[in-house]
């Protein structure tokens, strides 16, 4: 395991700043999440990690030990791609030990770490297959595989699941999420999907252009974002704002309410409105509602929700979960 520190980490193409002083402590053992949308530097701050871009500012710490300027083979490392990178003429046994055999280890350690990184995840049956006879799951594993047996201080994950389709993603982010409880080792792990931050972390690093908005457990920034950005990127569907007079009785520029903290009825008090848009996915109803002066709201409803476009309904957030943000999207504390 590792613990992974950046002081005023900073990374600039020229004049143009990607990564603008990232402060960050990563425990040993835990599971981080990096998220936010695209060009929000992601990535960037993982590679800066790696060691497979330069630092132009800052410092890194692994184990308390400054690693700016160490290449990246000697920072005990492994780092898993969106791409799997196989060779496609070796096996899934030969493509799990190239490294091991790059670096000239005894012929026994390889073979008992691949047999190991085989069973963990699976791949005995199919240590004999070439990559072309796998699924896209499968060669996700072996590329996981490649990384396990260097037996590194921490994994880092670039999207490893952007290529999956949804059905395997699902399956595939428990399967690493296990495998990290089981081997105990640090991870770093980019997404954009919040979903998968939610679902996977112990911690989330919320990026939004080159900054930390905000560092905390996925429950922190579901109950507690920092600002705007967060509140509105975190959560699916995304919370409702609303600004002017509707905002001013709750002393905020701003207030946020999620679509789940959105009651929905037929009568009553409340924001009076028209539904637009019905979807109906079961076990939830999603009300997307025109509300004069005010604007679209979305409210989460039960599957069974007998209401259609068109109607008028009577929408009541919850006044424990109305969130309130200040004139420049920071959050206010009660």
């Amino acid at each position: 395991m590792a613990r992974i520190t950046l002081e005023g980490v900073k990374k600039s193409f020229g004049s143009h700043d990607i990564i603008k002083g990232a402060d960050l402590e990563i425990d040993d053992g835990s599971f981080v999440v990096f998220v936010g949308p695209s060009g929000c530097g992601k990535t960037t701050l993982l590679r800066l990690i790696a060691g497979l871009e330069d630092v132009t500012g800052g410092r890194i710490l692994i184990d308390g030990a400054d690693v700016t300027d160490t290449p990246p083979a000697k920072r005990g490392l492994s780092m898993v791609f969106q791409s799997y990178a196989l060779y496609p003429h070796m096996s899934v046994r030969g493509n799990i030990a190239f490294g091991l055999k790059m670096a000239g280890r005894p012929k026994a350690e390889i073979d008992e770490k691949v047999s190991r990184a085989a069973e963990i995840l699976n791949l005995t049956s199919y240590l004999d297959r070439k990559p072309r006879e796998l699924s896209g799951g499968q060669r996700q594993r072996v590329a996981i595989g490649r990384a396990i047996v260097r037996e590194p201080k921490a994994f880092l994950f670039d999207e490893p699941l952007s290529n999956l389709d949804a059905a395997l993603r699902v399956q595939m982010r428990l399967e690493v999420t296990r495998l990290q409880r089981q081997l105990d080792t640090t991870a770093i792990y980019v997404t954009h999907d919040q979903v998968e931050a939610m679902t996977m972390a112990d911690r989330i690093v919320v990026l939004n252009a080159g900054r930390i908005e905000q560092y905390g457990t996925p429950l922190e920034l579901y109950e507690r974002p920092a600002n705007l950005f967060v509140a509105g990127f975190i959560g699916s569907p995304r919370m409702n704002f609303v600004a002017g007079k509707a905002a001013e009785p709750y002393g905020a520029a701003t207030i946020g309410v999620r679509p789940e903290h959105v009651a929905a009825g037929r009568e009553g008090e409340g924001w009076a409105g028209t539904v637009s848009v019905a979807e109906h996915l079961g076990s939830d109803t999603f009300l997307y509602v025109d509300v004069p002066e005010i604007g679209a709201i979305t409210s989460r409803a039960p599957g069974e929700f007998g209401i259609s476009v068109g109607d008028r309904v009577i929408l009541r957030p919850d006044p424990a979960r109305i969130h309130r943000f200040d004139a420049e999207g920071r959050a206010l504390r009660a």
